[in-house]
């Protein structure tokens, strides 16, 4: 037998031993959790959709260190971001160090009911939007702490894959910042009350809402939903009928 048939085969490494932090970190989208806490406020302060984007460290660009929002127009099935208001976010976070894959590849919105999953408007948003970038994130939060995210890629041929989400509990994190995160909220979010969902723990909406007409922009929204999210938005119509009673659009309609 030759000295070379006599050599031990290298070790292969054991696939079941589960990998190290860095290369979890690269296929999970991690947030620590005072950026978690800010996103569950922001979720619950009425029953609209809120988005945002979310601020990464540049060694790490899936774990989101911070939740932030711009000026948007809000409903119970969209979010419409000021376009000024992303030019200006642009310009602040560039002057603080950042380059836009720490600030503007990671899409954060909340849905109203207990689906998560993306509706017809978040695909075309996201195709749309960040369809040219090398690589970008969508994230949906909706109740019940159910939530949906999806990494996108364009670099070589080009995929997406959906992955993880985990909150990172072994990262310092200090209280809340409830009044802060109050203040951002009426600075950036418009939305009028016929065009929210009612039930908020804020009792912020909802509280007039009887014998209000559902506006054309509502039911086109709610067309264009995932069949899911649209269960939702009727079972809550069904459980609420204070909410549409007297309305001559929403009578018959199936």
């Amino acid at each position: 037998m030759s000295r070379k048939s006599r050599q031990r085969p290298r070790a292969q490494p054991d696939e079941r031993k589960p990998p190290d932090r860095a290369a979890r970190s690269s296929t999970v989208l991690r947030f620590t959790p005072t950026a978690w806490a800010k996103l569950l406020y922001f979720r619950d302060r009425q029953g609209c959709e809120i988005g945002g984007f979310g601020v990464t460290p540049a060694e790490d660009l899936l774990l989101v260190e911070e939740f932030i929002t711009v000026k948007q127009d809000v409903s119970v099935a969209s979010v419409a971001f000021d376009d000024a208001a992303v030019a200006d976010l642009f310009d602040v976070q560039v002057d603080a160090g950042r380059r836009p894959e720490q600030f503007a590849r990671i899409w954060l919105h909340t849905h109203p009911g207990d689906s998560p999953g993306p509706s017809g408007t978040d695909e075309e948003t996201f195709a749309r939007v960040f369809g040219k970038c090398q690589w970008a994130v969508m994230f949906i939060l909706a109740r019940e702490g159910r939530s949906y995210a999806r990494l996108r890629f364009s670099v070589g041929p080009g995929g997406q894959i959906a992955i993880p989400v985990e909150v990172d509990y072994g990262r310092p994190f200090g209280p809340s910042e409830q009044e802060a995160w109050e203040a951002e909220y009426r600075a950036h979010i418009d939305g009028t009350p016929d065009r929210m969902l009612a039930g908020s723990p804020f009792g912020a909406v909802g509280d007039d809402l009887a014998g209000l007409s559902c506006p054309d922009e509502w039911l086109e929204e709610l067309e264009a939903m995932g069949p899911d999210e649209r269960q939702v938005i009727l079972d809550e119509l069904a459980a609420r009928p204070e909410l549409w009673e007297g309305s001559e659009v929403m009578y018959g309609w199936q």
